[in-house]
């Protein structure tokens, strides 16, 4: 599908890979449409790329809806909103457990729900949907961001399914270690020892070349890392096994104290 002259919907746009995403979607021809929580923030990226913006914490499933209805006629949504969820489930509160899988899933599901029939009747669309590497292989201290993750995936495909009968395709871009900008880089810790990363800039291409070519997935990560991911998939307990035999660093530690205050 051609983005060009397309209402494009983008969420997180106010995140590292947001930004870029916003650039390069608007640089494609898209009549934009951003969103996110920060007002001020929004304004300042949209107004240069002559784009819309609409704030609503995707948290909230009345902000959800309203964002839907302010975004009527959107033919293409790039759902990139996360939140970090790292850390021990345990030191979780339920309250920031239902944030947790309510942006990261949920909103994307409900989202989803109310765009959708309007694609479906046009016989056009896309949805594409900027999971994670960790949609494929668990990780320690990362259980909830795992979980919505591995759920993503799964609705992603299940979804693609359902809709490609009615013209609406469904892709989902994994990311790996995304360095310069993201939730991951904003952290300030080293990457795991023979980890590489990849730049915000190959992920928003990944996205352009999901929608515009009906790609179902695009893995975005060096060859050992997509291996090891493969391996998850088939062997979970093996790859685990694996992974216990690596070194261990305090980069999982220090991640999850930068985004501590994020839950």
């Amino acid at each position: 599908m051609k983005i060009a002259g397309e209402t494009v919907l983008l969420t997180g746009a106010t995140g590292g890979i947001g930004r870029v995403l916003a650039r390069r979607l608007a640089a494609a021809g898209a009549r934009l449409i951003l969103t996110g929580r920060d007002a001020d923030a929004l304004r300042e990226l949209a107004v240069p790329l002559g784009a819309r913006w609409v704030p609503a914490d995707l948290a909230d499933a009345r902000q959800v809806a309203e964002l839907a209805d302010a975004c009527a006629g959107t033919r293409i949504l790039v759902a990139n909103a996360a939140l970090p969820a790292s850390g021990d489930l345990l030191e979780y509160t339920p309250e920031q457990i239902e944030r947790a899988l309510t942006v990261n899933l949920g909103s994307v599901a409900l989202l989803t729900r109310l765009l959708a029939p309007a694609m479906t009747e046009a016989g056009s669309g896309h949805l594409a949907f900027v999971g994670s590497m960790s949609g494929k292989a668990a990780t320690p201290l990362s259980s909830l961001y795992t979980a919505s993750k591995f759920g993503l995936r799964g609705f992603a495909h299940a979804l693609r399914i359902d809709l490609r009968p009615a013209g609406v395709g469904v892709s989902l871009i994994q990311p790996g270690f995304v360095g310069e900008a993201g939730m991951f880089a904003r952290t300030g810790a080293p990457l795991p020892r023979g980890a590489r990363p990849v730049t915000p800039e190959q992920v928003a291409r990944a996205v352009i070349t999901a929608v515009e070519r009906e790609r179902a997935e695009i893995n975005i990560a060096p060859l050992g890392l997509r291996l090891k991911c493969a391996l998850a998939v088939q062997f979970p307990a093996a790859a685990a096994r694996l992974g216990r035999r690596t070194a261990p660093d305090d980069g999982g530690r220090l991640v999850v104290e930068a985004q501590r205050a994020l839950r």
